[in-house]
């Protein structure tokens, strides 16, 4: 019981005669904060891994539903539109190919050490057997053109690039020049595009390397002659 009598006004005064603590709103915050803390309050708490992915999912909740209500048609729209997004990056991806992917090597197709076909070509053996493919196909397409140089097909020019070497090959060797345009792209995906080679990439030029020693050259001047 509480009693007024021989109090100031507006004070609450206990009938045992004691005036009763007033706590203030900082104190009492803290005291709550304090017995908050205390073990028995959290034993079913998630763990901080937990935590975590509980909060990540319910900021993908709140995004998408702030996304929902912008798009028309709600959900199903947002749905859609994501989808459609989709379809078009696929479609690029499709026409355009991978990013990064340079289509004209920028560095010489050899160092300052030449070598010959042969010797490139049981570089390349050796990097196939260990399946090293990417470098199998840099050195395979090294000996391509190396053979076509001592083929006397190209001449000899140091700074050459793959490309150079694919477009300049294909005037002697026309029934073969889509396939070296191909492994010279081949050569730059993986030394300058960042690309990884395969087992397949590697085959198909090595293919290559054989049908061209096969393949006899279009000489352009001798067909001129015949003609006259």
């Amino acid at each position: 019981m509480f009693a007024t009598g021989g109090a100031a006004a507006g004070t609450l005064v206990r009938a045992d005669g004691d005036i009763p603590v007033d706590v203030s709103r900082d104190p009492a915050r803290e005291a709550a904060r304090r017995e908050l803390t205390k073990p028995m309050y959290h034993e079913n708490d998630p763990n901080p891994l937990q935590q975590a992915v509980n909060d990540f999912w319910d900021w993908v909740d709140e995004l998408f539903g702030a996304a929902s209500t912008a798009a028309p048609g709600g959900t199903i729209g947002l749905v859609v539109i994501v989808l459609v997004v989709i379809a078009l990056v696929g479609a690029l991806w499709w026409r355009l190919g991978t990013p990064q992917r340079i289509p004209a090597s920028a560095s010489p197709l050899f160092d300052d050490s030449p070598r010959s076909a042969v010797a490139h070509r049981a570089a390349t053996e050796a990097h196939a057997a260990a399946g090293r493919w990417s470098a199998a196909v840099q050195e395979r397409m090294r000996a391509i053109v190396r053979g076509l140089e001592e083929r006397a097909l190209l001449d000899l020019r140091p700074g050459r690039t793959a490309d150079e070497a694919a477009a300049e090959g294909g005037r002697s060797l026309p029934t073969l020049s889509a396939d070296l345009l191909a492994a010279a792209r081949e050569f730059d995906d993986v030394t300058y595009g960042g690309r990884t080679a395969d087992q397949h990439a590697y085959h198909r030029l090595r293919s290559l390397d054989l049908e061209l020693e096969r393949t006899k050259p279009h000489l352009v001047e001798a067909s001129f002659g015949a003609a006259e």
